[in-house]
């Protein structure tokens, strides 16, 4: 909750006029507690998870329904689909995306109760100046950094015997993935994977809404990389080290016994520890065949 309820006592606080971000969040936040902003994430990941994967989905079970030439036509799924020849009925879909949406509603919306004073401790605040668009920038790719040198190492973990068959299994029952299977996971491996995603907030304290948008960001890159496509003109290519797609689907693809690709958003982990070795040797296999 906000400490002015008016533009003019912001205003003073500030020493400025405010901007129009500024303004807007003055009026949606002044008089609700942090507590409940906070409590955004989880209406932001559901609505995210449920929206974000779905033209994928519809394009997927289009061309599965069409014919093999209007298939072709439609989205050319040599070119762009990972696993061409691996196709899930409807229902499959259905029950992924009730599923997961029971664990995230319950796991998510639970540890936000719970956590909330771990986020004031740490220093995340609501309050005005909004950071410049250059703080928020500088921030997310600490938080990138941070989480995927953490999540590649609690990856590899969840890939021994005892956390693959106790928890990790349940995400690798897809092994052609699919937007909607990427929070497919166990109850459990949903708190361990918070630990990471929230580390880099916790090292360098940031704005809610900077809170909100890491998040949305973190949620978007894993219903990519699960996506099962590898379109060209995906924006996410010009990012340096960015795996994608193509990096992680292989990682599905093996199953279980993978001991490959565990980086969940650059490639310098993997290939840093060795761990690309089996998609190195795959890749100069496909291009040998070409």
């Amino acid at each position: 909750m906000l400490p002015y309820a008016t533009a003019p006592e912001a205003e003073a606080a500030l020493g400025r006029a405010m901007t129009r971000a500024e303004a807007a969040w003055l009026r949606y936040s002044a008089s609700m507690p942090d507590h409940l902003l906070y409590c955004h994430n989880v209406a932001i990941l559901l609505l995210l998870y449920t929206l974000a994967p779905l033209p994928l989905a519809l394009l997927e079970l289009r061309a599965r329904a069409a014919p093999d030439g209007v298939a072709a036509a439609v989205m050319r799924p040599s070119t762009y689909k990972l696993q061409p020849r691996a196709h899930l009925p409807p229902a499959a879909f259905v029950r992924c995306y009730l599923d997961t949406g029971r664990v995230l509603l319950l796991t998510v919306g639970a540890l936000s109760l719970v956590s909330y004073p771990a986020v004031k401790m740490v220093g995340i605040r609501t309050g005005l100046p909004l950071p410049s668009a250059g703080e928020v920038a500088a921030q997310m790719l600490v938080y990138l950094l941070v989480e995927d040198y953490l999540g590649y190492w609690i990856h590899r973990l969840l890939h021994t015997r005892w956390g693959y068959d106790n928890i990790h299994r349940v995400h690798h029952e897809f092994t052609a993935p699919f937007g909607y299977a990427a929070p497919y996971v166990h109850w459990a491996e949903v708190l361990i994977l918070g630990v990471p995603a929230f580390t880099g907030p916790a090292i360098v304290p940031c704005h809610m809404t900077t809170l909100w948008l890491w998040f949305l960001l973190r949620h978007l890159e894993a219903i990519d990389i699960h996506s099962g496509f590898n379109f060209p003109f995906n924006p996410t290519k010009l990012i340096p080290f960015y795996g994608g797609a193509d990096h992680h689907d292989y990682h599905h693809r093996v199953g279980g016994q993978s001991q490959s690709n565990f980086s969940s958003v650059f490639t310098f982990c993997d290939h840093l520890y060795g761990t690309d070795k089996g998609y190195r040797y795959h890749k100069a296999s496909l291009e040998k065949a070409c």
